[in-house]
């Protein structure tokens, strides 16, 4: 006899459209962030002198950077909005990636050697929301 087996079916969210006045936002701000985030990078870079590749800047709603295997960084535009303090603590955050793909205790050390103060700022930085 055949017996149903009920399992639960993970669904993609779906994605919300961005406005037009987002569009806009995003349009007019990303070339300063992306000025901001390669002067920033190559400033905290010279201490790690790590490898990467491209560099993006997204308009993003759930994340403020990445770091891909690819060796690629990704950055939300929105970065601009940050306070100068929580820019360079995402920057560097995402520059540790290159040398440590996780967030173990070896990545905290190489984030904490030119930010010592990340744990505040990390706490900080969920204040901001990515969505507004």
């Amino acid at each position: 006899m055949f017996k149903w087996v009920w399992r639960r079916v993970r669904v993609a969210p779906r994605r919300r459209k961005a406005s037009a006045a987002g569009k806009r936002d995003y349009e007019l701000h990303k070339e300063s962030a992306r000025a901001l985030v390669h002067a920033r990078l190559e400033f905290f870079n010279r201490h790690y002198n790590f490898e990467y590749k491209k560099v993006f800047i997204k308009n993003t709603s759930t994340r403020w950077g990445s770091c891909s295997s690819h060796k690629n960084l990704n950055f939300s535009y929105k970065i601009y909005k940050l306070p100068p303090e929580l820019a360079d603590y995402l920057i560097v955050h995402e520059l540790c990636h290159l040398g440590q793909m996780n967030h173990g205790p070896d990545f905290w050390k190489l984030v904490g050697e030119t930010i010592p103060d990340y744990e505040h700022l990390n706490r900080q930085l969920k204040k901001y929301p990515l969505s507004s």
